[in-house]
């Protein structure tokens, strides 16, 4: 995955204030147990695992791509990642505000364990979500 290709992908699938540039995508991937699935022009997930614990650092869809499944097969490939690379749960972040994204991850089998009170910058709470994962 390049840091580019990522970038471009996040810059379409978020509003500009939030999009992460090249830069920052790369200190994602340089992260000690960081990887990432890219598929071209379409979306990309970048997630890490620590000790037994996994967490899905962001997960971009291009517009013109979604509501077809790509999410959710991005999701699950980084879940497989993550149990590979031996962790047993996995956390993620998502806008109280983000309907379409918390619809995915309550498919998924996410639950709510938490909440980081105006945690974005539209002034938004991030509801923390875990899932356990099958070793």
């Amino acid at each position: 995955m390049t840091p580019e290709a990522a970038a471009a992908l996040h810059a379409a699938a978020f509003p500009p204030g939030e999009a992460w540039g090249a830069d920052a995508i790369a200190l994602m991937l340089d992260l000690p147990g960081a990887f990432g699935l890219l598929r071209p022009g379409a979306g990309f997930v970048l997630a890490r695992v620590a000790a037994d614990e996994a967490e899905i650092l962001t997960l971009a869809v291009h517009p013109a791509q979604r509501r077809a499944g790509l999410g959710g097969a991005l999701l699950a490939e980084a879940m497989a990642g993550a149990v590979l690379r031996g962790a047993t749960a996995m956390f993620l972040e998502v806008s109280e505000r983000n309907a379409p994204a918390r619809a995915l991850y309550a498919r998924s089998g996410f639950a709510e364990v938490g909440r980081r009170r105006r945690y974005y910058a539209d002034g938004a709470d991030a509801l923390v979500l875990r899932r356990d994962l099958k070793t």
